[in-house]
């Protein structure tokens, strides 16, 4: 295996500031995606730092170091369409974007990080063009045998220009949970206003600070996710792009999500009062100051205190515990709860994807969620914790048979 690169910034990704704060510290991972086969166990996969520096001038909280993209994205195991909770979201995402913005018919619709395409099948049924971008090689090759037109590479200007060359101009550019992912957010953004047409809107999704915060959803910090957004810095950081963010609303994937809505400056769309509705409330919880943030450590130890007590118990029974879910989020809790081996027997997860292979760095084997009923634990730990209520529908045989589930956060509880 080669070695994995990275770096360290010095400098803010949103204003370029150098007046950055540590905030918070926590356990050393390898990439949360970095599932290895079995014939790679012998390997020591790197861990690199998981540290959130805020910016003193703009209040951006951020990773600053910076694993390279290609070794994170490149073979990329998350597919939208194996979550049937995703793709009902992206139904109704389709559905609220169209009705409550009417993008042009005549232009087509762009997906930054379009996954295996699952968004765009939906505005595809719609009756509008569609193009998607992806740097994950098999992914995008599902994503164009499923029909939708999909080009291999990251999204910056050089490629923005290629597809402007080809295609033209886009009414409507998506990006849902990559916004956080990019490290040169003002290239990305610059491409958008390249790529857009006068009256085009540019949607994103991201996983809200203030759940994060509120939530105790430190879980959502991994070498992927190098920004965790909130209003103040990017009301700001539009404006300086010759952009505006007129919109924003509350969706309820990862625990808490914002979807924002940006138009360019010379568009006359109004901005909308809910702008000015989560700015005040970031105000209110002083998402301004630094030290907000440096408490956030306490929250998480107590968070860890909780769930360490109750496996600890269980296990002392002799009692067994299965993981249910692989998702990268599980790699940062696992890692700084100190979740291993010793407490988990193995990982079942839906996605064929992640199946009979090994989880990063602590290489706890994941199999199909068949091998429940042959192994009969007797708690299920939900890591993939904002997918509890499917979960549990979907094992109530598990359940009658008096097996329990665990669910970590945003609260511990047993069901």
């Amino acid at each position: 295996m080669k070695t994995r690169s990275y770096k360290r910034k010095n400098n803010c990704r949103l204003c370029n500031s150098s007046n950055l704060t540590s905030v918070l510290k926590l356990a050393s991972t390898p990439p949360a995606n970095a599932f290895v086969t079995k014939d790679k166990l012998h390997i020591n996969q790197k861990k690199f730092p998981l540290e959130l520096f805020f910016c003193e001038e703009c209040n951006h909280v951020q990773l600053t170091d910076v694993v390279d993209p290609n070794e994170l994205f490149e073979n990329y195991v998350y597919v939208s369409g194996t979550s049937p909770v995703f793709i009902d979201h992206f139904y109704n995402y389709a559905k609220d974007i169209i009705n409550s913005f009417k993008p042009s018919l005549k232009n087509y619709i762009l997906d930054i990080g379009s996954n295996d395409g699952t968004l765009l099948k939906f505005f595809k049924e719609e009756g509008y063009s569609v193009i998607g971008v992806d740097p994950a090689k098999e992914i995008s090759k599902i994503a164009i045998k499923n029909g939708i037109t999909t080009i291999n590479d990251f999204f910056n200007l050089a490629t923005a220009k290629k597809i402007k060359a080809k295609y033209s101009k886009a009414s409507l550019i998506t990006a849902n949970n990559v916004f956080a992912h990019c490290d040169d957010l003002a290239g990305l953004v610059e491409a958008v206003y390249d790529l857009l047409t006068p009256e085009g809107l540019f949607v994103f999704e991201v996983s809200y600070l203030v759940d994060v915060y509120q939530k105790t959803l430190f879980d959502t910090i991994y070498h992927e996710h190098l920004s965790y957004h909130s209003l103040i810095p990017l009301v700001n950081f539009f404006k300086s792009k010759n952009m505006e963010l007129i919109d924003v609303s509350k969706v309820n994937t990862h625990g808490g999500s914002i979807r924002c809505v940006v138009k360019k400056i010379s568009n006359n769309r109004k901005v909308k009062d809910s702008v000015k509705k989560f700015t005040d409330l970031e105000y209110s919880l002083s998402f301004d100051k630094s030290k907000t943030f440096i408490n956030f450590s306490d929250k998480i130890k107590l968070r860890k205190k909780e769930l360490n007590i109750f496996l600890k118990k269980i296990k002392s029974e002799k009692k067994t515990i299965v993981g249910f879910g692989a998702p990268a989020k599980a790699t940062t809790l696992m890692y700084e709860f100190g979740i291993d081996n010793d407490i988990l027997d193995f990982i079942v997860d839906d996605s064929p994807f992640k199946q009979n292979l090994y989880t990063p760095g602590l290489h706890i084997p994941v199999f199909s969620s068949l091998h429940i009923d042959k192994f009969k634990p007797d708690y299920l730990l939900i890591l993939a914790w904002n997918f509890a209520d499917s979960i549990i529908k979907k094992n109530q045989k598990f359940y009658k048979n008096g097996g329990r589930f665990i669910i970590p956060l945003p609260t511990l509880e047993v069901i």
